[in-house]
C-alpha cells in the first residue's frame, strides 16, 4: 500500500510539473520568501498576470490562437 501511494504521489507530481499546475505554488513560495510583507495575489490574479505576460511577449509561451 505504501509503495502504491508513493507511485501515485510521483505521478501526481510529474503531471503537475508537466502541465505547469505547480507554477502558482512556486510563485507563492517565492513571494513569501523574498517579499514577506507583500500581499500574495489570488490564484485567479496570478493566472491573469501570467496570461497577460505571455500575450505581451510571444517568446514567453506558445499560443496557437
Amino acid at each position: 500500500m505504501r509503495s502504491l501511494r508513493r507511485v501515485l504521489g510521483s505521478v501526481r507530481w510529474y503531471v503537475r510539473e508537466l502541465t505547469d499546475e505547480s507554477a502558482y505554488d512556486r510563485y507563492v513560495a517565492h513571494v513569501r520568501h523574498e517579499h514577506p510583507d507583500a500581499e500574495v495575489p489570488s490564484r485567479r490574479a496570478f493566472e491573469r498576470m501570467r496570461t497577460d505576460r505571455q500575450e505581451a511577449d510571444p517568446r514567453q509561451g506558445f499560443r496557437c490562437c
